[in-house]
């Protein structure tokens, strides 16, 4: 019998309270019909009541010692719903043939950015999302603009999706413990097919306020749009870059477009 021990590199804590896996997969019974990706199940403890449920359930997993307790507890998945590989480099698009799914897990701490960075990359399939993760990074995804918490993933995250705060998981639920709290959020996809403005230039924008967030934008975009441009007399630019929605981000992406590639026709800046 396969004996898994958490992974300090692979950002392990296993979580041991059955009735927070309950909580958390019961998020998902608004889901049903969708497949369910899970990701990083380790040793199923969420996977189990997923299936309970009946959920149409794939696992992602790196971490081989996991992957062979899951051939053992759960021969249901073992039909080619098991992954095993990075779920960072997991080609989603074709594992579900470019169609909707819902993503679920207790995301390792290390890299729950990254996979919520991989969901914006993939947002017209990922329908619905659940994770538990960093108590910090959780209230930073669902910060409203003028709050400290509030930046780039707050910001990029809201533009597509609805996302609610629902609850915070003590320390002491896990194998080992962290250092800090976990929360549960949930996302749902919203009904912008695209934002009303260019959405590339949107994430620039948004990127290079933040990278200097106490100034006020009329600085902090100095990077991207040079240190003379006719609109920084605009109110909008009095403010700094927590203090703007994202309605307000698509705006000043509109107000400094033209300038930007007229300015900048290769879109590298403007020096």
């Amino acid at each position: 019998m396969t004996i898994v021990r958490p992974k300090k590199a692979l950002g392990q804590h296993f979580l041991k309270d059955l009735s927070v896996a309950l909580r958390i997969a019961a998020t998902l019974d608004e889901c049903k019909g969708m497949p369910v990706l899970e990701v990083g199940p380790g040793t199923g403890v969420l996977t189990r009541f997923l299936l309970d449920k009946g959920h149409d359930l794939k696992v992602v997993e790196i971490d081989r010692d996991s992957i062979a307790y899951l051939y053992e507890h759960f021969p249901e998945l073992a039909d080619g719903r098991i992954l095993a590989e990075d779920f960072l480099k997991t080609d989603v698009k074709g594992l579900y043939q470019g169609k909707a799914f819902c993503l679920i897990g207790n995301y390792p701490y290390n890299i729950s950015s990254q996979i919520f960075f991989k969901v914006l990359e993939n947002k017209d399939q990922v329908k619905y999302c659940v994770g538990m993760l960093q108590k910090e990074v959780a209230e930073r995804i669902c910060s409203p603009a003028g709050k400290k918490s509030y930046g780039i993933l707050s910001v990029f995250l809201q533009a597509y999706y609805d996302i609610d705060y629902l609850f915070t998981v003590s320390e002491k639920v896990f194998e080992p413990p962290p250092k800090v709290k976990s929360a549960v959020i949930r996302m749902s996809r919203n009904n912008k097919s695209r934002l009303a403005c260019d959405e590339n230039l949107f994430r620039r924008v948004v990127k290079t306020a933040f990278n200097q967030r106490r100034k006020t934008l009329r600085n902090s975009l100095k990077p991207l749009l040079g240190k003379v441009a006719p609109f920084y007399t605009e109110a909008i630019f009095d403010k700094r870059p927590e203090q703007l929605s994202v309605v307000q981000f698509e705006y000043l992406t509109n107000l400094v477009s033209d300038f930007y590639y007229s300015n900048s026709p290769s879109g590298a800046g403007i020096g």
